[in-house]
């Protein structure tokens, strides 16, 4: 089960990397406002300062969970378990809270939250 919740932990930070990369530094481009339903370049101007400090929310939550499965790689299981743990939590209830907060970026929250949840899931239970 560790492994698994390993390889989900991952996916979860892949995840995360790839939306830093949309919101903070491709927040303008015209597939990035398609992605978030942005319909003007005014818009997305006027935004991309939000945009791009929450891209970097994202990085470091991947950071975090990568650190937490090279952790256990090492030798550290309770550091890497805890970081694991609280980086694929924050993910999951950062999508509960994109869901709840904006219904029509639902496929963007569940990207972005099912492997956290699975990965969690697996890492408090199958640990």
């Amino acid at each position: 089960m560790l492994v698994a919740a390993a390889i989900l932990t991952v996916v979860s930070a892949a995840v995360h990397f790839y939306f830093f990369f949309l919101e903070s530094l491709r927040w303008t481009t015209a597939e990035t406002m398609g992605v978030y339903g942005i319909t003007s370049e005014q818009d997305a101007e006027t935004t991309q300062p939000l945009a791009y400090t929450q891209g970097f929310y994202n990085l470091f939550l991947g950071v975090g969970a990568v650190l937490g499965v090279l952790l256990i790689g090492v030798g550290n299981p309770v550091a890497g378990l805890t970081l694991m743990s609280f980086s694929t939590a924050c993910m999951a209830l950062a999508s509960v809270v994109l869901l709840a907060g904006r219904w029509p970026l639902g496929r963007i929250a569940l990207i972005r939250g099912v492997p956290a949840l699975l990965a969690l899931l697996l890492t408090l239970f199958g640990a």
